[in-house]
């Protein structure tokens, strides 16, 4: 029964509850939309096709799964119109509706395969131009432009629109993402490249819905949690330096530079009356933030000074309140080192506070030690390793 399961369920990879209500509700407005432009454009009465079947399926790729190769703006728009003049054509000149049905077909996949617009709801267009019945085979070439061609651009614009407002990058370029973490070409570890991964993906000789920069983002990244798992002994609190001071949301921002730089860090943690992390000032912040200095008030953009000013009724003063990053990462004493570090990394950070349980302020934590002590780590547990293998090869050359 298991290897049926493994054999006929695919394993997704686990998404979140609010990635799975966000694509729900991308293919709702989507075709919502969709059908709403279209029937304007053409009338409710009137004897043209509003909305086509097929857009249902192109939805789910553009919606749920964006970041396919099979979902991209090439993808949709050049599929769906190559598979409509095929299947046009199919029924135009074969007799029996079955035959022109699966040539049609057949004929698309290849032609799309050629263009490189390989799109799976096209093949389902090819067979609604030779099983649509009469109001399709009227339409003839004109079904390429109406419903498809329209229907096909309308709903790649709200997939456009909807999926970057919502925080996700569409079109989905994956090799901007690997360039993000990486050269390419550049080795990820024990010699792998960019090379190595395309040789292995032609030995498959078949199409695989996966973007070749995403595996290689995939494969970075799988050696940052390796690398995070051997490296769990040393934590922050181990290397967390205290007696940092820390000031008050009310200081000014003068004072907190000067505080900066008196004791050499490049950020120091805002606490109120009972030492509780309300945020973090950064060097980088002040700096940016007091430049062009007037009347004691900080330059603000006009965003910020309307937030301000809906938070607090009233302008910037220049004090740290105005300036402090709220809601970053604090820290726990017992965070391993590595794990610090990618988080860290990740928000931009060179150092971090480091918190009790009822968030209290501990000390700060830097980020080049953490590294340090990462390398140590796996270090450590490579040569642990490296011990149990050298004793069994002593003994079977004894």
């Amino acid at each position: 029964m298991t290897r049926f399961r493994d054999r006929f369920v695919p394993r997704l990879a686990p998404v979140s509850l609010f990635e799975r209500a966000r694509s729900a509700c991308g293919a709702l407005l989507g075709l919502l939309c969709t059908g709403l432009i279209a029937r304007a454009a053409v009338g409710s009465g009137a004897d043209l096709p509003i909305l086509v079947a097929p857009m249902g399926a192109s939805a789910v790729l553009l919606f749920a799964v964006p970041a396919s190769p099979l979902a991209q703006p090439w993808s949709i728009l050049g599929g769906n119109i190559v598979a409509a003049l095929v299947g046009v054509t199919a029924a135009a000149h074969i007799g029996d509706v079955m035959l022109a049905g699966a040539v049609a077909v057949a004929a698309a996949i290849a032609v799309m395969m050629l263009l490189g617009c390989l799109h799976p709801p096209s093949g389902a267009v090819a067979l609604t131009a030779v099983l649509g019945g009469p109001a399709i085979r009227d339409l003839g070439y004109t079904f390429v432009l109406w419903p498809v061609g329209a229907n096909s651009l309308l709903l790649l614009t709200c997939a456009l629109l909807f999926n970057n407002l919502t925080g996700r990058r569409y079109p989905h370029a994956a090799s901007v993402a690997a360039r993000d973490e990486g050269e390419p070409g550049a080795a990820m570890g024990s010699g792998l490249t960019t090379a190595d991964i395309d040789a292995a993906l032609a030995q498959f000789d078949e199409v695989l819905d996966i973007d070749p920069g995403d595996l290689q983002v995939i494969l970075r990244r799988a050696q940052v949690h390796a690398s995070l798992r051997q490296s769990g002994q040393t934590t922050c609190g181990a290397l967390v330096t205290r007696g940092i001071r820390a000031i008050a949301p009310d200081t000014p921002l003068r004072d907190a530079l000067a505080s900066l730089r008196q004791h050499r860090v490049t950020m120091v943690p805002v606490t109120d009356e009972s030492a509780r992390v309300l945020g973090i000032v950064t060097q980088d912040d002040l700096i940016d933030k007091t430049i062009g200095w007037e009347r004691r008030a900080p330059r603000l953009g006009l965003g910020r000074r309307l937030a301000l000013m809906v938070q607090r009724g009233r302008a910037p003063q220049g004090t740290v309140a105005d300036v402090m990053m709220t809601g970053t990462i604090t820290l726990q004493p017992h965070t391993a080192a590595g794990q610090a570090a990618w988080l860290m990394m990740q928000g931009g950070l060179r150092q971090a506070p480091v918190v009790g349980a009822d968030g209290r302020l501990i000390g700060i934590v830097d980020q080049m030690d953490l590294i340090g002590a990462m390398l140590a780590d796996i270090a450590h547990d490579h040569a642990g390793h490296a011990l149990p293998e050298r004793r069994q090869a002593g003994r079977r050359s004894g």
